[in-house]
Order: structure tokens, then C-alpha cells, then sequence
């Protein structure tokens, strides 16, 4: 669990589930993280138990992001309690984000496998962001307005404010992106969004066709158009209408890389995870999920 996931309402989530825990008779042990990356630490140690049935993350999709790095490769299954900002990984996998229907769906133990990307080694569940994208999740992990919103549950509306913090100075760049081979040139490029899911920044639909057990990444180009052009198509990505204009484009595929002039920052997951040039790939069937 990470206590300051949703700025406290982790903590306040798992004390309603721990007492629901205990009334079912139900064992269990608690693990609070205390670092970055403390949760894979964690859970690499948890799955060498053999008692361990399902790892649950109780958080938000920071912290599904460290749990599926030190849990990938085992077949104990993750469970998720959704209590952060945004909880995209959930919304991809139809998981309730209300705590207790979240906590009867892990109960009743019904096992699905999906696929998981990696990008330079790092393994990640949803979208990984480049250039512009990439620049807006750095100024909003480090904003003081996010505590706010996220205080007040508009979690989503920090990415928002960042993206329009961000906007006034960002240059668009050329990019040479790799698909399966497939090589392309993009002049004036404002960002590529790698999709394992559906959803990213708090349910936005930036790839309305990613799935997360085809085997493929669903990949979002953005590129020349103007800022005030960016401003206005940005409402629409909620609803993934954002493809049907003629600056985006959608493709399908295994592999990628991605080279740049300038390097270009990357997140995954909305955490930080560094600059290009990267790799993707798709992992398939690789995640147990309940």
C-alpha cells in the first residue's frame, strides 16, 4: 500500500478494506512502501513465499507501475484497489473504482493474463508518453496544484493545468520512429504515445482501440499543428474522438523505437522512466490479473 497515494485517500481506503478483511476471516499481510520503488522491492520478495495467493496494490497507477516490475515473470496474480488520480490500468481492465466492488472482484479469484510492454528494460501497463507528453507528466508529478485537485478528486484536471503550463514554450521536434521495421520521418512532431490500454492522465482515451490481450501496442502520433489547434482537440481525447483529425494518426505494432535531435523526456505509467532514444516491445500473456 502507498499511504500517500490520492494524497491520503489510500490510507483512508484501506482501513474501510482491512475491516471487511477481518469480518470475511480473511488472512492477509500488509506491506506500506516508503520509498520510490519500494513496492518492487516488496513484491519481488513476496512472491519467493510460498504462501502468497495475490499481491494487491492499494494505490494508484504509480504504484501498479512498481508492483508489475517485481512481479512480472511469476504467476501470482495481481489484485488492484484503485486510489489514486487517475487509475487508468483499472479503467483499461474494467476494474470497479469504487474500493469495495474492486475488493469482491480480487474475492472471487477469476484469473485473466494480459500483455505488458517494455520500454529500455522497464516494464509498464498502460502508456508510454514521449516529447510533449512526456514533459507534461514531469510538470505535473512536481506541482503543487496536483495536491489540490487531487485533494478534491479532479485529479484528472492536473494534467490539464499541465498541459497548458507546459504549451506556452514547448518546440515540436523531428522524431525517426521504427515501427516493426516500418520507418518513418516526423517533422515537427509534439508527441507519440505508446498504448498497452485504452486510458492514460486520468481517462483519457488516447489509443480508443488498444487492447491489452492482442498483442500488438496501438500507437498515437501527433504532429504539426498549432498550439491553439492542440488546445481545442484536447477535450475530445476523453472520448477518443482526437483520431479523426488529420495531424493524428494511429498505428498498430510489436516493436518500436524512437530517435529524436533533442532527447526527448518518457514517461510510463505517468512516472517518469527517462529519455530517448527508446525500445518498446510487447510482452504477451504476461500479467495474471484478478
Amino acid at each position: 500500500m502507498n499511504k500517500v497515494s490520492g494524497y491520503g485517500r489510500a490510507l483512508k481506503i484501506w482501513q474501510h478494506i482491512e475491516s471487511i478483511l477481518q469480518e470475511k476471516n480473511i488472512i492477509y499481510c500488509v506491506h506500506n512502501t516508503q520509498k520510490a520503488k519500494h513496492a518492487t522491492e516488496i513484491v519481488k520478495q513476496l512472491v519467493s513465499n510460498k504462501e502468497t495467493k495475490v499481491i494487491v496494490a492499494v494505490g494508484g497507477d504509480g504504484t501498479v507501475h512498481e508492483v508489475i516490475n517485481g512481479l512480472v515473470g511469476s504467476d501470482i496474480p495481481l489484485g488492484i484497489i484503485p486510489a489514486g488520480s487517475g487509475n487508468d490500468f483499472c479503467r483499461g481492465l474494467g476494474i470497479p473504482l469504487r474500493f469495495d466492488k474492486a475488493l469482491d472482484r480480487i474475492l472471487k479469484h477469476e484469473v485473466n493474463i494480459i500483455d505488458i510492454g517494455c520500454v529500455n528494460a522497464k516494464y509498464f501497463a498502460t502508456v508510454v508518453g514521449i516529447g510533449f507528453d512526456g514533459k507534461v507528466a514531469e510538470a505535473t508529478n512536481s506541482s503543487k496544484y496536483k495536491i489540490f485537485l487531487n485533494f478534491v478528486r479532479l485529479g484528472s484536471i492536473s494534467y490539464l493545468v499541465g498541459v497548458l503550463k507546459v504549451l506556452v514554450n514547448y518546440k515540436p521536434t523531428y522524431v525517426e520512429l521504427d515501427i516493426d521495421s516500418m520507418q518513418l520521418k516526423i517533422p515537427k512532431l509534439w508527441l507519440v504515445a505508446v498504448a498497452n490500454s485504452t486510458f492514460y492522465a486520468g481517462g483519457m482515451a488516447i489509443c480508443p482501440g488498444a487492447k491489452n490481450n492482442d498483442g500488438l501496442f496501438d500507437i498515437c502520433v501527433v504532429q504539426d499543428m498549432s498550439r491553439w489547434q492542440l488546445l481545442r482537440i484536447l477535450p475530445t481525447v476523453f472520448k477518443g474522438r482526437h483520431i479523426q483529425h488529420p495531424s493524428i494518426k494511429i498505428f498498430r505494432g510489436k516493436e518500436i523505437e524512437i530517435l529524436s535531435e533533442t532527447p526527448l523526456i518518457v514517461h510510463g505509467d505517468g512516472e517518469i522512466i527517462g529519455e530517448t532514444p527508446v525500445k518498446l516491445k510487447i510482452k504477451p500473456n504476461l500479467l495474471y490479473v484478478v
